[in-house]
């Protein structure tokens, strides 16, 4: 334990002095390199246009609107990449007749999608949602499925020599067993559901960082696109450590899952 909090400790000082000269690098490097400042701005004055969207360009109104839809896209898309998932795995006949139109569906670029949703639901929050659900869902139902697939055939053969039901069985055995797969691809999904509502916000959006991202890019205001870039990245980290801290509370029994293991 002590060996594990040393390297933690370690490993945060590290992370941080590595911050640190990144922020330096930001501040002055641009300069000394004579990059210009409308390809790469000083750090200092992203922090102004910082402070000046969050007065003038309602930067949390539209933080805001870009994290409610990334939460609402994850939340849909686990839930039936998952539900699926489990149907497929526990089910080879409904595999085999699925898997072609979901890998269809997977191979599809979902960048495609997003025009076709906007002309249907116009430029509502349905869109960049429905983007984000695509995206976070074929992870979530491989993680799963995989994980069903490879739970121990003994396991489940012992249990049915002791009389249990198909739901005993699968609330017993192949649910528990498949937990670590499924938070890997809610890890996954966590991030891809950024990227989603993003891709809906760029091609049909009047809100959200997506929109000032590319309102900064029409203007030629660097530092704005650098602000929403820098948001966006926020809004990812928050949802990805979200998903790692319930991964802690329900798998807190397995090695690797305590206050600090990833």
């Amino acid at each position: 334990m002590t060996s594990r909090h040393s390297v933690v400790r370690r490993g945060t000082i590290a992370s941080v002095i590595l911050f640190i000269i990144f922020l330096i690098s930001w501040q002055w490097g641009p300069g000394l390199l004579g990059i210009p400042h409308f390809i790469v701005p000083p750090l200092s004055m992203v922090g102004e246009e910082f402070l000046r969207m969050w007065k003038v360009s309602n930067l949390p109104f539209h933080t805001g609107i870009t994290a409610a839809e990334v939460l609402i896209g994850f939340i849909l898309g686990s839930l039936l990449g998952a539900v699926i998932g489990y149907l497929l795995g526990i089910s080879p006949t409904a595999e085999f007749a699925l898997s072609p139109y979901i890998l269809a569906l997977q191979i599809a670029p979902k960048v495609a999608f997003a025009p076709l949703f906007v002309l249907w639901m116009g430029f509502t929050i349905y869109p960049k949602i429905l983007v984000a659900v695509l995206i976070v869902f074929f992870p979530v139902m491989v993680n799963v499925l995989t994980a069903v697939r490879n739970v121990d055939p003994d396991m489940i053969n012992l249990a049915r020599a002791f009389k249990a039901t198909r739901n005993q069985v699968f609330w017993k055995i192949e649910f528990p067993a498949s937990l670590p797969a499924l938070f890997a691809g809610l890890r996954i999904g966590s991030t891809l559901a950024v990227i989603g509502v993003v891709v809906g916000e760029l091609i049909g959006g009047n809100a959200g960082l997506g929109f000032l991202l590319s309102f900064g890019e029409g203007q030629a205001n660097t530092p704005m696109v650098f602000v929403a870039i820098i948001m966006l990245t926020l809004v990812g980290s928050v949802a990805y450590f979200g998903v790692i801290l319930l991964e802690h509370r329900v798998l807190h029994y397995l090695p690797g899952r305590g206050a600090t293991g990833y």
